[in-house]
């Protein structure tokens, strides 16, 4: 049994298996946006604390995260779902509304830096005090096989699956879910243009920092990839990555709206901004998968 199929098993109880639709032939939505806590990440989360539970490694200081906020709001619905503490470290760019969300939760919060990485070093700092579990965000084995359940469940829902246009910031995402599928469908990497860290990566070989702005930058905003996801993706074989422009984000958020009434965040809108803008084409008669990852946004900007 794969990583991703005990994952599946160990959080199956306590995440969403979150539905497909066709919106025309051959290309699909899978609306992950409709997971506890808003995004994708509750599945890594979940698995990531509950492995440890398992193993009795679980303190009782609960659980500590840097995210640039969606993350946190997945190990702070973790926390309460579980009965522990949880704080969580997040970068001045983070959203109001994911802040406001992390407080509802009843996460500590603190703010600290202007990027990821620098609440990353900040919460390290902390949890060597506290003794707290670090729930890293994306670069840890646990949080790469729940993420890749999202894959398994693409499978399972879409027969003759051939490509999953996933949206990256750390690829813990991408690397769970290409894991997950080995093989048996590709993925497509969509970054924005102003945040390209596994682009470079992928021409490096390794992980490589890049800077971080952007309309994408509170949930794609890690200044470098998790080395755990690149191994994966590299020993996959090629892996096409492609880059969309900020305003092709905005755009396909706005029509996944007006056409769909589908809310998302930027970032949960990248991987359709690679479809609208024309950054990926489809094959005649290629079965695609979008992946909509996260929708914690403020609803009223999509009034505009």
């Amino acid at each position: 049994m794969s990583d991703s199929e005990l994952a599946a098993e160990r959080i199956g109880g306590f995440v969403r298996r979150t539905p497909v639709i066709e919106v025309r032939p051959g290309m699909f939505f899978k609306l992950e946006y409709l997971q506890h806590a808003g995004s994708f990440k509750a599945r890594g989360a979940f698995n990531r604390v509950l492995s440890a539970r398992a193993a009795g490694e679980l303190p009782a200081s609960g659980l500590i995260a840097a995210s640039g906020g969606n993350h946190g709001l997945a190990v702070a619905h973790v926390a309460k779902t579980l009965g522990v503490r949880a704080e969580i470290f997040v970068p001045e760019v983070t959203s109001p509304v994911k802040v406001a969300g992390l407080r509802a939760l009843g996460a500590v919060v603190n703010q600290a830096g202007a990027v990821y990485f620098d609440a990353l070093a900040a919460s390290r700092e902390r949890a060597a005090e506290t003794g707290a579990l670090e729930v890293h965000a994306y670069d840890h084995p646990d949080v790469l096989a729940g993420q890749g359940t999202l894959g398994l469940e693409l499978l399972d829902q879409i027969p003759g699956l051939d490509t999953v246009l996933v949206a990256v910031g750390g690829a813990g995402l991408i690397g769970g879910i290409a894991a997950a599928l080995h093989g048996k469908a590709s993925v497509v990497a969509v970054e924005p243009e102003l945040i390209p860290a596994l682009n470079h990566a992928l021409a490096a070989g390794r992980p490589v920092d890049v800077s971080v702005s952007g309309v994408g930058a509170d949930a794609l905003g890690a200044t470098r990839v998790g080395s755990l996801a690149l191994e994966i993706l590299i020993s996959q074989g090629p892996v096409r990555s492609v880059l969309v422009s900020d305003e092709a984000i905005v755009a396909a958020r706005l029509a996944l709206w007006r056409e769909h009434r589908i809310a998302v965040e930027y970032a949960g809108a990248a991987a359709q901004a690679a479809m609208i803008s024309g950054a990926y084409r489809p094959e005649p008669g290629e079965r695609v998968a979008v992946v909509l990852c996260g929708a914690n946004t403020d609803p009223a900007t999509l009034a505009a």
